[in-house]
């Protein structure tokens, strides 16, 4: 470990702020290995819940009121705000903390804004390491907001132990319900800005979708909320928390955990794979002058260094995720 490294660790042993922003600053650098090996032991104490929707659906104003309502049942907090970044400058404006002003000054919330950076499925590349490191520091509830979700933007459902979807009324959202298993990846859905003309309409809609499905396990509950104005808050609070016990009393909480753990690792070594790929497949068009070659046959010589390390003969299938719901009489 560097000199700069047990700096950093000696202030997150301290509980200082700083320490913990630094901790994450060097994760998303790509540098955060040895201090994510000197803390990972204390993770597991936290419980991860995952705000994900539309763009313009309210999350962030959401995100603001429980920590508010976490706060006053004395947890401390953990903000991750994701926000896309530009295709061409690689820059962010990383305005959701503003909707998260009224909590600067509380010394029990810590908040934490991350670009994107291009990474696909609503969380930036080091957001992962950015919850472990809250939960390590000693924070009771970490809230991941996500970048506006689409139709596979859903990654967050292998980070966190609760997900909520957030829709709005009259925005064409029940379309996305049937989309890329969004109805699958719910724990809780939220719909905001419940005073809308269209929102029993959608209530009804996402009613009606559940009843085509068994759910093998825990049943998505549904929440109305007015997040401007703080109604439906305590409600969403309570639905999280009966979320949180059902996962520990049915040991899914463990399943959950470990599914997290294998995608970390998983993003981790395809990381650095693609890394080396990419130098490699550069390396060749550079030799090969711009000749015409085969892909697959320029592919299977990249992989016979994999194939090396790991026959794919002493490779055993992948295994499937669980699946949560299907569709009933099927």
């Amino acid at each position: 470990m560097t000199e700069a490294d047990e700096r950093i660790l000696a202030d997150f042993d301290r509980k200082l702020p700083r320490g913990l922003a630094r901790a994450i600053s060097r994760a998303e650098s790509g540098a955060g290995a040895e201090l994510m090996h000197a803390v990972f032991g204390r993770t597991g104490r936290a419980m991860t819940v995952g705000l994900t929707g539309p763009p313009g659906v309210g999350k962030s104003t959401l995100c603001s009121e429980l920590v508010g309502v976490a706060r006053r049942d004395g947890k401390t907090v953990g903000v991750i705000s994701v926000d896309p970044s530009s295709p061409f400058s690689h820059g962010a404006i990383l305005g959701d903390r503003i909707r998260l002003t009224e909590h600067f000054t509380d010394p029990d919330v810590f908040i934490r804004s991350m670009a994107s950076r291009g990474h696909l499925g609503g969380l930036a590349g080091a957001t992962g390491d950015a919850v472990a490191f809250m939960d390590a520091f000693g924070m009771d509830v970490v809230i991941v907001e996500t970048v506006g979700v689409g139709q596979s933007e859903i990654e967050i459902a292998e980070l966190a132990d609760t997900t909520l979807v957030a829709l709005q009324p009259g925005s064409g959202d029940s379309v996305q319900l049937l989309k890329a298993g969004i109805l699958e990846v719910a724990d809780i859905f939220v719909v905001n800005k419940a005073d809308h003309p269209m929102a029993l309409q959608l209530q009804r809609e996402i009613h009606s979708m559940m009843e085509m499905l068994d759910f093998s396990g825990w049943v998505p509950e549904l929440v109305a909320t007015r997040a401007r104005d703080g109604i439906g808050i305590d409600e969403l609070w309570a639905a999280i928390g009966r979320h949180a016990e059902y996962l520990r009393v049915s040991g899914e909480l463990e399943a959950k955990r470990k599914t997290a753990f294998a995608h970390r690792v998983r993003a981790l070594v395809i990381g650095d794979l693609e890394r080396r790929v990419d130098a490699r497949i550069a390396d060749r068009i550079g030799r090969t002058n711009g000749s015409a070659e085969d892909p697959y046959g320029a592919a299977r010589e990249i992989l016979a260094d994999v194939e090396t390390a790991l026959p794919e003969s002493q490779t055993r299938p992948a295994t499937r995720r669980t699946t949560r719901a299907s569709v009933k009489g099927l």
